[in-house]
């Protein structure tokens, strides 16, 4: 199994799972006229079929007791079934990620919802493995608390330039960072409780659970849309070639920045590796203003916040790195 050796190849993989995280939704937004629902099971596939790939290559160089199969036939069936129960909490609060993503775009909706799970899932990780400086890691949560502020200011200084906002997607935002900040929970617990799953078990059993779990949530965003009129599984088999392929892409971009990020905690902690990957809101957000234009022609005040929102994120970032000492 490949693990990082050193901090150097660790935060690499960090930074590659921070870019990956923050650019799979253009695979969405590329999408035209295909609703979130139906693109949305292509990327669960796409996140499962990547997890197994790199499970047996990347996850099973070697034949010790590391490699993939052996470490899932070893690892307590509790660490499987934690992983994914969390598997599906992730996957609805993805899914309302995307559906906030429909509403406000990319450069409101990432920095509000991961920042949030940023401070969620930082908490409740260290509380199971405490890793890192404590201080350090409580001033980079703060300033992720401000930037999550700041954007949100920044949205609602919109209005002033006519632009409709909306507050269910603010609602739906905070709602998907609760939830999204709760699965490195049971991440750190399949890390560290009895016979302890590797990263690579964990991303396939995390992605499997996530998958699963689309039967349940998808199938009832599907009849109770939270945005438009309901859609049925003949607009996904009619659906255009492109929108599936692009959520496949989506899954795929996603699920490798997933299993770097979940390789490097092996290395820093997951606390550490989780809120580095957990820039990917500015990520983006940049993407959201100088790709897709969605803060063009807003007032100068709405701008001046999405600056101070990037200066507290990475410093919020950097206070995080610092915390590994």
């Amino acid at each position: 199994m490949f693990t990082p050796h050193s901090l150097g190849i660790a935060l690499f993989m960090m930074i590659t799972s921070a870019i990956c995280w923050g650019s799979w939704a253009n695979t969405y937004k590329g999408v035209k006229k295909y609703r979130f629902e139906l693109f949305y099971w292509d990327y669960a596939i796409g996140i499962f079929l990547i997890s197994l790939i790199l499970a047996f290559t990347m996850g099973s160089t070697g034949n010790d007791a590391s490699s993939f199969l052996n470490n899932v036939r070893s690892a307590d069936s509790g660490s499987i079934v934690s992983m994914m129960i969390g598997g599906a909490i992730f996957n609805l609060a993805n899914l309302l990620l995307v559906a906030a993503i429909d509403m406000a775009g990319l450069a409101v909706a990432f920095p509000v919802s991961i920042g949030i799970a940023l401070v969620v899932g930082v908490i409740f990780s260290y509380i199971r493995q405490p890793k890192g400086d404590a201080a350090l890691l409580a001033a980079g949560v703060v300033c992720a608390l401000v930037a999550v502020i700041l954007d949100g200011k920044a949205y609602g200084s919109l209005a002033i330039a006519g632009r409709s906002i909306s507050k269910k997607s603010i609602v739906t935002c905070v709602v998907s960072g609760v939830l999204m900040g709760l699965w490195p929970y049971f991440v750190a617990r399949a890390m560290t409780h009895g016979n302890p799953l590797g990263p690579y078990s964990i991303a396939v059993f995390l992605t499997l659970g996530a998958l699963l779990s689309c039967l349940i949530w998808n199938v009832y965003f599907m009849k109770n849309p939270l945005v438009g009129e309901p859609v049925s599984f003949a607009g996904y088999f009619s659906g255009p070639i492109s929108g599936h392929a692009l959520g496949l892409l989506g899954g795929f971009i996603w699920g490798v920045g997933m299993v770097f990020n979940l390789v490097a905690a092996s290395f820093t902690g997951v606390a550490i590796s989780y809120a580095i990957g957990q820039s990917a809101p500015m990520v983006a957000a940049l993407w959201g203003v100088l790709a897709w234009k969605e803060f063009e022609g807003a007032p100068s005040k709405a701008k001046i916040y999405l600056a101070l929102m990037f200066v507290f994120y990475c410093l919020g970032i950097v206070l995080v790195a610092r915390a590994n000492g």
